[in-house]
């Protein structure tokens, strides 16, 4: 034998590169999930202008932050069970087009009340995106049989941490040249784009069966727990928008909605949630509370912040924008690094702390602040945003059974979405019809005492103490 015929034979033979979870796959399904936190965001920057062409006041423009959170917070688990069910592809299409519709009817409104079709369909259209997305990625890791890589995941969850930090900047910039219709009309472009990315390069949804390794699921949708709990948290937010003339008999019908949703989750055989499994699982139902109050006081000062500085300091949405370029910035690097650290206790502690110390700067402040300070208060509540979202999830990934991660992430989603659905709330008692220094102190100092709380539940949380 020749010798290079030798050396060619002790050589290992290449293989080719495996195909499985390709840019192209996954570029779709990054794009289709930053839609929701997107929009979540972005709208903060256009409040005041909405409130002012339709002549309405804080409290009715919080109905365009809520609605999106009521309509997401149900959507999301609903859509992931049809992804499961159905196909995530089908799912992942059908949700892109009732954005693009959503976007059409925002952008010719012509009536207050058709921006808030406009939110809902938003809601509802984007809360397919991640749950599908991930059911794609299952989907895939079973047709090449290995799991999903960890940087897949990381940039999934980089593509809403990021998207949700940098929203309120891109909002003002879209206000400022388009005008707030701007908000509404960007959906359209985006969606399209990732509509022909879906059918192009997301395969077609396999047979369940094979799909997900067993036999086909059956359709364990359990419609009446969605109706309940749907129904009981619409009455509560129809509660919570005007506790500056509270309507106490609507904690009636509230309170009866909850205990038929406690008594149907624990008999029905499929739950929409388990009640069970959190009863027994003290570490993820913490996981929850803290994630739901730590996005609380997050999305106080998205909107509230805003608000405060566009009516009392009469700043412009543009420099709005531009003054939370430092607290978006800093949300993206430290989203990035918590996707990067193995820690979870120690990132949850310094996030505590620091949103804490945003709450006690945004008490001080007044209208004649340096700009200075507006920065730096807005940058101590994006080191925590970007900490909290990537801690949080790996909290949900380490505690949440490993047959329901899907599940118990959607519901750490519908934490998120309550607590700014309360947030929202107490942006409305705080502010009134205008946005002014009293009400940004009250706000401060209820945030300043949840972020105590929060600190408490995070110390004292003895199943983090083994993950700092």
């Amino acid at each position: 034998m020749l010798p290079g015929a030798v050396r060619a034979a002790a050589r290992p033979e290449r293989t080719a590169p495996d195909p499985g979870f390709s840019a192209r796959l996954t570029a779709p399904l990054l794009l289709g999930s930053l839609l929701n936190p997107l929009n979540t965001t972005m709208i903060s920057t256009a409040l005041v202008a909405i409130g002012h062409h339709f002549s309405v006041g804080a409290a009715d423009t919080a109905w365009l932050i809520s609605v999106l959170y009521l309509a997401s917070a149900v959507a999301q688990p609903v859509l992931g069970r049809l992804a499961d069910v159905l196909g995530p592809r089908r799912v992942f299409l059908a949700g892109l087009v009732v954005v693009i519709a959503s976007g059409l009817v925002g952008t010719f409104a012509q009536g207050f009340g058709q921006l808030i079709v406009s939110r809902l369909l938003l809601g509802i259209g984007t809360s397919a995106a991640y749950p599908a997305a991930m059911a794609v990625l299952r989907d895939e890791s079973a047709r090449i049989g290995r799991p999903t890589p960890r940087p897949v995941l990381a940039r999934l969850s980089f593509a809403a941490l990021g998207s949700a930090a940098v929203g309120p900047t891109l909002g003002g910039l879209l206000v400022m040249t388009a005008g707030w219709r701007g908000i509404f009309a960007v959906n359209v472009p985006v969606a399209l784009i990732a509509l022909g990315a879906a059918l192009l390069w997301i395969p077609a949804d396999p047979p369940r069966a094979r799909a997900t390794g067993g036999p086909a699921p059956r359709l364990g949708l359990d419609p009446l727990g969605i109706g309940l709990f749907a129904t009981a948290l619409t009455v509560l937010v129809f509660f919570l928008l005007d506790l500056a003339h509270p309507m106490w008999w609507l904690l009636a019908p509230f309170a009866a909605l909850g205990a038929a949703l406690v008594w149907w989750q624990l008999r029905a055989p499929a739950p929409f949630i388990d009640l069970r499994m959190l009863a027994r699982n003290g570490a993820l139902s913490r996981t929850y509370l803290r994630h739901g109050i730590s996005y609380l006081l997050i999305y106080c000062v998205m909107y509230g912040y805003t608000q405060w500085l566009e009516e009392a300091r009469g700043y412009s949405s543009g420099h709005t924008g531009l003054l939370m370029l430092p607290m978006s910035v800093a949300a993206l690097v430290c989203s990035l690094l918590g996707a990067r650290t193995k820690g979870i206790r120690g990132p949850l502690v310094l996030a505590c702390v620091l949103l804490t110390a945003g709450a006690g700067m945004l008490f001080l402040l007044s209208g004649d602040a340096p700009v200075a300070v507006l920065l730096l208060a807005g940058a101590c509540f994006g080191i925590p945003q970007g900490l909290i979202g990537t801690s949080n999830q790996a909290a949900v990934q380490a505690f949440a059974p490993p047959a329901s991660v899907g599940s118990a992430a959607g519901l750490q989603r519908t934490a998120q979405y309550i607590g700014a659905i309360t947030a929202s709330s107490l942006i409305a008692l705080a502010y009134g019809q205008s946005a002014g220094d009293r009400g940004l102190h009250l706000m401060a100092a209820v945030a300043a005492v949840l972020g105590v709380l929060l600190i408490v539940l995070t110390v004292t949380d003895r199943a983090l103490r083994g993950r700092t």
